[in-house]
């Protein structure tokens, strides 16, 4: 390649690895593959080795990928936070400890750890007490997202450890619960994340903390900034330190002593890391020394004393044997591939998700295609790419369906979605699902009533509305397969008791789309009936804490839907409760309660929980109407704000005396209502 043709490509490159950047770490939605985006940064680094000169001055092997977002406080970074350089193979990972040997005169260990792949986080400890923390950023600056930081449950609020500390680490989402989110966002109509990362970033950067505190994430803690305050010398007795300080960090880290031992890390790592609970995509290799560390030094991107190996991808080729739709609870219509089976990451895989109809017509799957499928997250399995060259005469694009496959009704696609949808709530298909859903434990929660019940219930057409279920007798239930005497009583009893369950399980039961148990919560606060948020404006619904135009949309129209108004009325006709009972006598009346930190007695939901049946209420946010703020374990950003205003701070022993005097006034506060 002569001067020129490196010139023009070197800045091709640039200005599509800047496009890419801002689609990974800003907007949290990639078009590209790790290792697509490796190779093009590989091929820019090779160009400017050979054409040194030529190298652009704001080359993006110069910097840290990523630029922190302007929705949130940008703050400087004690030191900068840099990327890691990557190795694709064992002989470039071979190369890099040749090259820290060299550079020390000798062998030296290194610690070996799994990549797990999420967002760099930086953790700031004044007083044993948690008060900071910021994204990665550009490296330099990073976004303050400490609301959201305060919700990642095995992250310790309060430490032993009464100095200053600064550490970092890594925020992820495990495999099961980043299957959980995907599936949650396909039935609403929204897009699904791609992978576990930009699933763990987009959470960990929303606006609303209580959105982030739904996504369950996770992290570990790999450094301490402030080593030498502390007194560690190794990473190795670093690692250790924060576990005994309560700290996640990577168990399955190993001291090498050779390049041999870390070749056979790396080999006993590539058998294990599908077994894991989070996607790892290599190991970082780590100097041990943290004295050595500063010896060698660091580029204006990265280390000199540190690697990450990544693993290629496992993908296999298989045919397209079928593809099939399926309807969800809310109506929306997913297309699947049935596959030849294939060994897969450890498992046989026979379907693949296409997630929606305009993903498949991009990629343009065909029955009968050879296509090549992965893990998503290591997890679920999905439809990478077609393999042209393979494709038999005569194939002709999918067309989706114009009815629903379960009720043959016409689907639609709303505005500003991705997903086509079935809009009769009577389909079959839907049903099945929205009576699980409202059966549940955090809707009516009525036992004993699952997926297998709620077949037979659909498909012998018993019933076809929610409310249907009300009015089953006990010869009804009896006449279902396997359904005995005692089970059927329990059923009549759970659908009875469940006629009186708060407003707040009444809204979430019915399957909004986008409500979840807080919104529906905040809903039940705000309206109190469920006739009057039935005839709230778009306007009105929005201006609830938590409700966004996008929720609000979705609100309304399901209550401007025909079937859904009848529903309600045959509800009512059942004697379902459809407002809040009126809180007069209650012992809790008129106090309403704030908690933060880790409960040691019970779950923060049962508390709260508590409080609005003993007739009080709880918010997610301190201000000056507040009784108490109930303080846990590790209770962050919310005590200061407390104490800033007045709000008195309440132990949970305190709390709990409190209950204890009034549950024994009624004698318990067992069950709903």
């Amino acid at each position: 390649m002569d001067r020129s043709a490196a010139r023009s490509r070197m800045e091709e490159l640039a200005e599509l690895i800047r496009h890419h950047d801002r689609l990974y770490y800003q907007e949290n939605s990639p078009e590209i593959t790790d290792q697509e985006y490796d190779a093009l940064f590989r091929e820019l680094v090779d160009l400017e080795r050979s054409f040194p000169d030529l190298r652009l001055p704001d080359s993006p092997t110069l910097r840290v990928s990523g630029s922190p977002s302007e929705a949130f406080k940008r703050l400087p970074h004690s030191e900068p936070m840099l990327s890691l350089d990557n190795a694709v193979s064992r002989e470039e990972v071979s190369d890099f400890l040749r090259r820290l040997y060299d550079a020390l005169g000798g062998s030296a260990p290194v610690v070996c750890e799994p990549k797990l792949d999420g967002l760099a986080v930086s953790l700031l400890y004044r007083g044993g007490v948690l008060i900071r923390g910021l994204t990665r950023g550009d490296g330099s600056v990073g976004e303050d997202v400490t609301s959201n930081v305060m919700t990642i449950r095995d992250l310790p609020k309060r430490i032993d450890y009464m100095g200053e500390l600064e550490v970092r680490g890594e925020v992820y989402m495990s495999r099961r619960d980043f299957a959980a989110l995907n599936q949650r966002r396909e039935e609403e109509g929204l897009p699904p994340f791609a992978n576990p990362r930009n699933a763990a970033a987009g959470s960990l950067r929303q606006l609303d903390p209580r959105v982030t505190a739904q996504r369950n994430l996770s992290c570990f803690l790999y450094h301490v900034v402030n080593h030498r305050e502390v007194g560690l010398k190794t990473q190795e007795e670093l690692l250790l330190w924060l576990k005994g300080r309560s700290f996640p960090v990577q168990e399955d880290f190993r001291l090498c002593r050779d390049p041999e031992e870390v070749l056979e890390y790396l080999d006993d790592w590539d058998r294990r890391r599908h077994s894991y609970p989070a996607d790892t995509d290599g190991v970082v290799i780590k100097l041990d020394s943290l004295e050595g560390r500063e010896v060698l030094g660091s580029t204006n991107r990265s280390p000199r004393w540190a690697v990450a190996f990544k693993f290629p991808p496992e993908e296999r080729p298989t045919r397209v044997l079928s593809i099939e739709v399926s309807v969800g609870r809310t109506g929306v219509v997913t297309p699947t591939a049935v596959l030849e089976p294939v060994r897969l990451s450890g498992t046989e895989v026979r379907r693949a998700s296409l997630h929606n109809f305009d993903e498949l017509a991009r990629k343009d799957v065909r029955v009968g295609d050879t296509v090549w499928v992965r893990k998503a997250g290591e997890i679920i399995p999905e439809v990478i790419r077609v393999d042209l060259g393979l494709r038999p005469e005569g194939t002709a694009p999918f067309v989706p369906p114009e009815g629903c496959p379960s009720c043959g009704s016409r689907l639609v696609r709303l505005p500003g979605e991705v997903a086509i949808r079935c809009i009769n709530p009577s389909c079959p298909a839907q049903m099945k699902e929205r009576i699980i859903h409202f059966a549940s434990r955090d809707g009516m929660d009525v036992r004993g009533l699952g997926e297998k019940v709620a077949s037979q219930l659909v498909d012998r057409g018993m019933v076809k509305d929610l409310a249907d279920l009300f009015f089953l007798t006990m010869e009804d239930w009896l006449s279902l397969d396997r359904m005995g005497e005692r089970s059927a009583s329990n059923l009549v009893r759970a659908l009875d008791v469940a006629r009186d369950r708060p407003l707040r399980k009444l809204i979430y039961a019915l399957g909004i789309p986008g409500v979840g148990e807080r919104t529906a919560q905040d809903l039940a606060d705000r309206f109190g009936r469920l006739e009057a948020l039935m005839d709230a404006s778009e306007e009105e619904l929005a201006s609830v804490e938590g409700v966004g135009p996008v929720v609000a949309r979705s609100v309304r129209d399901f209550f401007r839907n025909d079937s859904t108004v009848r529903l309600v009325r045959r509800l009512r006709d059942a004697g379902v409760r459809m407002e809040e009972r009126p809180t007069a006598g209650g012992p809790l009346e008129g106090m309403r309660f704030v908690f933060t930190g880790e409960l040691g007695s019970m779950r923060r939901k049962e508390a709260q929980d508590l409080v609005i049946r003993l007739g009080g209420k709880v918010s997610d946010s301190v201000s000056k109407g507040v009784t108490a703020l109930v303080a846990g374990e590790g209770g962050g950003s919310k005590l200061s704000r407390a104490r800033a205003l007045g709000v008195p701070i309440w132990s949970e022993d305190r709390f709990l005396e409190l209950v204890r005097e009034h549950t024994d006034l009624q004698g318990g506060v067992g069950g709903e209502g």
